[in-house]
C-alpha cells in the first residue's frame, strides 16, 4: 500500500556498499529485459530481423497516423540518430521502409513502412507475446497484475522525481 505523502520514503538500499547488485531492482530489470530481447531476437531471426530493426518496425506499426522522422524514432527508442540511420539503411535495403526528405525542411527525413514492412511488423507482437508469456510462465493472473501495478508505481515515482529535479520549461 502506498505511503501517505507526508511520511518519509523508506530506504530499502541504504548505502551503496550494503547490498549486492543481484538484489538491485535495476540490475534485475536489466537482466530480465536482456533475456526478453535475446529470446525475441532468436525468434525474429527467422524473419531476418535484429533487435535494431524489429523495435523501430514495431514502433512504426503502432503509429499508423503517418510517417515518423528518423530523429523522432531515435528519440523515442532512446538511441542516437546515427544508429537509427544505420538500422534504417538495412531495413530499406530489405524493402521494409521508405525514407523521404521533408519538402518543408530538408534536414528532416520521414520514414514509413512499406507494405512488406507492415507485413513483417505484424508478426512482431505475436513473437513478443510468446516470449513474455514464457517469462511469466509460472505466474498466476493475480501475480501478473500485481507485477504490472508495481512497475507502474515505480514509473510514477520516477516521473514524480524527474518533475521535482527537472521542472518543465515555462
Amino acid at each position: 500500500m502506498p505511503q501517505p505523502p507526508d511520511s518519509p520514503s523508506p530506504r530499502f538500499y541504504g548505502g551503496a556498499a550494503s547490498w549486492p547488485p543481484e538484489q538491485s531492482v535495476g540490475y534485475l530489470m536489466r537482466k530480465v529485459m536482456t533475456s526478453i530481447r535475446t529470446q525475441a531476437d532468436a525468434q525474429l531471426a527467422a524473419h531476418d530481423l535484429t533487435y535494431a530493426q524489429w523495435v523501430p518496425l514495431f514502433k512504426m506499426s503502432r503509429c499508423p497516423s503517418g510517417p515518423s522522422t528518423v530523429a523522432g524514432l531515435a528519440r523515442e527508442l532512446e538511441t542516437d540518430p546515427a544508429s537509427m540511420t544505420r538500422a534504417l539503411d538495412r531495413m530499406q535495403a530489405k524493402g521494409l521502409v521508405v525514407r523521404e526528405r521533408s519538402a518543408a525542411d530538408r534536414r528532416v527525413v520521414h520514414v514509413a513502412l512499406t507494405p512488406e514492412g507492415q507485413r513483417v511488423a505484424a508478426q512482431v507482437p505475436a513473437v513478443l507475446g510468446e516470449v513474455l508469456d514464457r517469462h511469466l510462465s509460472d505466474f498466476s493472473h493475480d501475480e501478473w497484475q500485481q507485477l504490472l501495478g508495481l512497475l507502474r508505481r515505480m514509473l510514477a515515482n520516477g516521473e514524480a522525481q524527474r518533475q521535482q529535479t527537472c521542472p518543465p520549461n515555462p
